[in-house]
């Protein structure tokens, strides 16, 4: 699912209505030059959890707490944030490149890791996938099967999504790696190279930066959840490391989105699991 936290440096509160930024996966935005952490939680938002979504977030040191957080943001997640890619063309156009390369490469399944409420999921499949959503937090996939009846989503955790060999074309963890910690990211990245047919494609979206950083509220409820940023050579190298070959590396600049401003650089790498 994607997570989104909007860190301004203010001491108001974004109000619960309105729209976000438009970014489609989780959004963590975190900036220790602008932001002061007690304020973070005045500004969180959550995204797609989007997603980035619907392969579960993550069995980590706290995958309770993890679980239990999205259950109670769920149904307020998927308001606030149901038409976030709209306002974002960077994105809209990442996922439109990688459905181009899933359909070319035999447009086989395509599993939606960290699907939240299965926003991406279901844009996904409007482009044409065959794309359906795992996610941790069994709220969060009531809410995904209330919104897309027609699609397939199930309950689900990294490093170990349950999935047969070689059975997917593709897989999409948007801003959904971010709650993954760092020990157990090889074996996430090793988990999608598994699960990908020869050919097939991934696509991350995350955060770029160094400094993690714990929620305890969000859109009103208690929570306790953690965000981890990256650097995209990092994670490219751990890519390659699982059997990956990284093809395309993008990283653009903090964009005016929507009502919150981004404070820190997003990051796009598109990997491919060789055919031979």
């Amino acid at each position: 699912m994607a997570i989104a936290v909007l860190a301004a440096d203010t001491t108001e509160p974004i109000p619960a209505s309105g729209n976000p930024r438009g970014l489609p996966a989780q959004r963590l935005v975190h900036e220790s030059r602008y932001v002061r952490l007690r304020r973070v939680a005045q500004v969180f938002a959550v995204r797609r959890a989007g997603p980035v979504a619907c392969l579960g977030v993550i069995e980590s040191e706290h995958p309770h707490d993890t679980r239990s957080s999205y259950d109670a943001l769920a149904v307020d997640y998927a308001e606030r944030f149901q038409d976030e890619l709209v306002a974002n063309p960077w994105e809209r156009a990442v996922l439109t490149a990688f459905a181009d390369l899933v359909r070319a490469a035999g447009n086989g399944p395509v599993a939606d890791v960290g699907c939240g409420p299965g926003r991406l999921t279901g844009y996904l499949h409007g482009l044409g996938l065959d794309a359906f959503g795992i996610d941790l937090s069994p709220r969060m996939v009531e809410v995904a099967r209330r919104v897309h009846p027609d699609l397939r989503f199930d309950v689900g955790a990294m490093p170990d999504l349950g999935l047969p060999d070689a059975s997917l074309s593709g897989v999409v963890a948007w801003y959904s790696t971010i709650h993954v910690p760092d020990d157990l990211l090889p074996a996430t990245f090793a988990d999608f190279h598994r699960t990908l047919t020869p050919g097939g494609h991934l696509v991350l979206a995350f955060q770029v930066g160094d400094e993690p950083l714990h929620l305890t509220e969000a859109l009103g409820h208690p929570v306790s959840l953690e965000f981890r940023r990256r650097r995209p050579d990092r994670v490219a190298e751990l890519l390659t490391d699982a059997g990956l070959d990284v093809r395309v590396r993008l990283v653009r600049e903090p964009e005016a989105f929507g009502s919150q401003p981004e404070r820190t650089p997003q990051a796009y790498l598109v990997a491919r699991r060789p055919a031979g």
